[in-house]
């Protein structure tokens, strides 16, 4: 009985792979959002870091960012149908990296959903590559996971309804989390979302991004009228969601600036910039030396 058992548990773990427990939390009237871990991508977590938000748009699910692999949307789908069974009718990708948007497949695949996104993605990926989630998690658990491009590029402020809900899409110029970041903003409903330039309750990676253009999207962020923020990372939603995100890069800026100007090197700069008061923040330990490093290598000529 106890062979039968066990066999039964192993067939069940194979045939429905890693089980995420996922719960959407309603941030505002018709948005729901499943909510990350605040830590690396693991085979314990499933790769489930990056936020993804559902809009109910009348009579189908507008969807910010799809997550980490076919499997994860999937699971996030159908705990969507529970409130309402709708079709996923549009996508809109915020930014290129794999923890944003590898849940393409499943959406193509049962809806074929339009996907807009930055350019990026489909200039930098096609259907052979293998982003770093693939070296991350099991064949088994990445398995029906697919490199899916965009349907849509979009390089301007790009403007459409999907049912009752409109949507104004920014593609930001400089380049802040990214080289090509798109903000999706909600104007009747004062609802922005904002990928990885916002994170919250934990430290950001700026390895492909500028401390300069992260401050002046912020700027940008923060001149719209909005009353709901969803960030990348993180569950903060309220006025206060990117607090944390823009006090760590002025003050970074700020004090690699100031070291830069008192002769400090790049050999020492994480030594004299330690960014103390936030050791206690998630993430901390593996990305701020990194952040320190890489704004001196930015601000040192600025």
């Amino acid at each position: 009985m106890f062979k039968k058992i066990a066999f039964l548990a192993l067939i069940c773990t194979f045939s429905f792979g890693f089980d995420y427990k996922l719960e959407p939390k309603k941030v505002a009237d018709d948005i729901w959002c499943f909510i990350g871990k605040i830590e690396v991508p693991s085979k314990q977590n499933g790769g489930f870091m990056a936020n993804s938000c559902y809009i109910k748009a009348e009579n189908s699910y507008v969807l910010i960012d799809t997550g980490a692999n076919y499997n994860f949307a999937k699971q996030t789908y159908e705990a969507m149908q529970k409130i309402e069974d709708l079709k996923v009718s549009t996508i809109i990708i915020t930014h290129e990296h794999d923890d944003h948007w590898m849940g393409n497949s499943f959406y193509k695949e049962k809806f074929n959903s339009t996907i807009y996104a930055p350019k990026a993605i489909n200039e930098n990926y096609d259907e052979s590559s293998k982003p770093r989630i693939f070296e991350i998690l099991d064949k088994d658990e990445m398995k029906n996971t697919k490199v899916i491009k965009a349907d849509k590029i979009v390089e301007d402020k790009t403007t459409f309804k999907v049912g009752n809900k409109e949507f104004e899409i920014y593609a930001l110029k400089q380049k802040a989390h990214t080289n090509n970041d798109l903000i999706v903003y909600l104007p009747k409903q004062k609802a922005i979302f904002v990928g990885d330039i916002i994170m919250n309750d934990r430290i950001t990676s700026n390895r492909d991004g500028s401390v300069i253009g992260t401050l002046e999207a912020i700027d940008f962020i923060e001149s719209l009228s909005w009353n709901t923020l969803v960030a990348g990372h993180g569950d903060k939603t309220g006025k206060d969601a990117l607090n944390h995100t823009k006090e760590y890069f002025t003050l970074l800026k700020n004090r690699v600036l100031e070291a830069i100007e008192n002769g400090v090197e790049a050999g020492q700069i994480t030594k004299v910039v330690t960014m103390d008061e936030f050791k206690d923040i998630a993430m901390f330990d593996e990305l701020n030396s990194r952040n320190v490093f890489d704004a001196f290598r930015e601000l040192e000529f600025y």
